[in-house]
This record gives C-alpha cells, sequence and structure tokens, in this order.
C-alpha cells in the first residue's frame, strides 16, 4: 500500500509563491495518477489539480489554473504542486492523494498547511 507524506507548507503574503511536496512509499507510484486537493476551515475538501501517470496529462480547478503548477518525477517518487500569485483564498490544509486505481483517490497524506496573509 502506498503511502504519502507532504512537505512545503508555510505562511507566505499574498501575491508570493511556495511549493508543496508529496513523497510517495513503495515502487508502484508510476502507476497512480495523482491529485492535490486542499481544505480550508469550515469548508469541504476541494479538487485543486491532477496529474497523470506519466505526467504528460495536467487538469486544474478554475480558482488556481495559470497560477498553480503540478509536477511529478516518478523516479523519485514525488509529486509536487508550485503555487505562485497567492491569494488569502488560498489558504487551506493541502492533501496529496493517490488514484491507485480502485475506488478514484484513495490513498491520502496528512495533509500540510499553507496560509496566505493579506
Amino acid at each position: 500500500q502506498v503511502q504519502l507524506v507532504e512537505s512545503g507548507g508555510g505562511l507566505v503574503q499574498a501575491g508570493g509563491s511556495l511549493i508543496v511536496s508529496c513523497a510517495a512509499s513503495g515502487r508502484t507510484f508510476s502507476s497512480y495518477a495523482m491529485g492535490w486537493f486542499r481544505q480550508a476551515p469550515g469548508k469541504e475538501r476541494e479538487f485543486v489539480a491532477s496529474i497523470s501517470r506519466s505526467g504528460i496529462s495536467t487538469y486544474y480547478a478554475n480558482s488556481v489554473k495559470g497560477r498553480f503548477t503540478i509536477s511529478r518525477d516518478n523516479a523519485k517518487n514525488m509529486v509536487y504542486l508550485q503555487m505562485n500569485s497567492l491569494k488569502p483564498e488560498d489558504t487551506a490544509v493541502y492533501y496529496c492523494a493517490a488514484d491507485t486505481g480502485t475506488q478514484g483517490y484513495d490513498v491520502w497524506g496528512q495533509g500540510t498547511q499553507v496560509t496566505v496573509s493579506s
């Protein structure tokens, strides 16, 4: 079973940039599509971005399109979310997730807090 650990969250001013990373265990990382989700206080968890197994295809929520970039390094079992032009409304706990092919995104990390100050 793959395990995911996020890192790189923190406090940043509006307009700034931050990159969050997700390290995956196991030998089959390249077999999984990966995604980033976020959950703000009092709100439901929402989709942010996803990337195909090969990394060729990416998808973004409209709210982050043009500002965030998802990428992966299958040799290092890593997935990244580069976040630029951050806004206070981007404040949330960010989770990475793996779609192992059984029930959608079924493996989740513990999350990393991103706080954007105005």
